[in-house]
């Protein structure tokens, strides 16, 4: 990170180089040249870094820490995929006692 951190510290200056009056045209290219490659690399690190922050946020905690388990029948695979279901409407419970018995 350190090295992405020196790199735009790099461009910063060299835009601020290219804004000056007194520049001459040949070194306003240069600057440029440098600038491009410097931004284009830090792109692609920035593109790296995106990638290793959208896996973290999108694995669970424990998947980073430990291995997951494998499940041991087909009634645990099926719950899983399916995720818990909430029964409150079931038909069964009164709701403020405005259901008839």
């Amino acid at each position: 990170m350190k090295n992405f951190e020196e790199n735009l510290e790099r461009l910063e200056q060299l835009t601020e180089n290219i804004k000056k009056t007194d520049i001459t045209l040949e070194d306003a290219l240069k600057d440029f040249e440098e600038g491009i490659k410097l931004a284009k690399l830090m792109e692609k690190e920035l593109d790296a870094i995106e990638g290793k922050v959208q896996i973290l946020m999108s694995s669970p905690a424990d998947l980073l820490t430990e291995q997951p388990q494998k499940k041991s029948s087909k009634a645990k695979e099926s719950k899983a995929e399916t995720g818990p279901v909430l029964d409150l409407f079931n038909g069964t419970a009164e709701l403020n006692g405005t259901r008839n018995a």
